[in-house]
């Protein structure tokens, strides 16, 4: 397993300076780490950072509580597109899911994705499993699945509760093979990015990848 890349290499905090950007994107290209998720501001920045690697530049939209309004997030999305962002990792509406708004959570969906797929750019809808009930996950499952987005996303790394191993399978067991899950909120061991992995996580989105790396060196070292 190619831990590498597997990882987001993550930094979205309130207070984030351009040393910190600078410092993560270098990290990401020394360890060749899938991509970099950093707050929409510092995208053109972290583009240059990363150069013509391997290693793409995420963002976000309607981050962290999901409940701007679908012309607020259209916004931010064409505003990511500009500033050539990869992947956009897109919080759905948390509020229309505990409501049962399932009409809004289609219609914002169907206004995101023409603009991200004419742009062929990759698409992450989070919808913070860790506070969702089973059935909600699933319902979300089978929404994302129909609009054939490209990750479904844990968690923000902000409810109380991030990822899980149990909501990696539950989302596994009603996605489509195409459709990629990405387990992100508080991924902080190797151990653990290894159990999302295995429950069929195929990102890691987390702000520890340079230690999770290192564990996983020393891991590979004591077996051998």
């Amino acid at each position: 397993m190619d831990l590498n890349r597997y990882i987001d290499h993550t930094i979205l905090k309130p207070l984030t300076t351009l040393e910190d950007v600078k410092k993560l994107c270098m990290e990401a290209v020394e360890y060749d780490f899938a991509a970099v998720c950093v707050p929409p501001p510092f995208v053109k920045i972290a583009k240059t950072f990363v150069g013509s690697t391997t290693t793409k530049v995420a963002t976000v939209t309607g981050f962290p509580f999901g409940y701007s309004a679908i012309e607020a997030k259209v916004a931010e999305t064409v505003l990511a597109i500009i500033d050539e962002a990869d992947e956009l990792d897109m919080v759905a509406n948390l509020l229309a899911i505990r409501n049962g708004d399932w009409a809004y959570l289609e219609k914002e969906i169907a206004t995101v994705m023409p603009l991200v797929r004419n742009k062929q750019r990759v698409i992450k809808v989070i919808i913070e499993s860790g506070i969702l009930l089973e059935d909600e996950i699933i319902r979300c499952c089978e929404l994302y699945a129909r609009y054939g987005v490209d990750f479904v996303k844990t968690s923000t790394g902000y409810a109380e509760k991030g990822a899980s191993v149990e909501a990696v399978a539950l989302m596994r067991q009603h996605l489509p093979a195409g459709i990629h899950i990405k387990a992100s909120g508080g991924v902080r061991t190797f151990a653990f990015a290894q159990q999302l992995i295995h429950a069929g996580a195929t990102r890691i989105g987390t702000s520890a990848g340079v230690a999770l790396m290192k564990e996983a060196a020393q891991a590979h070292k004591t077996e051998n």
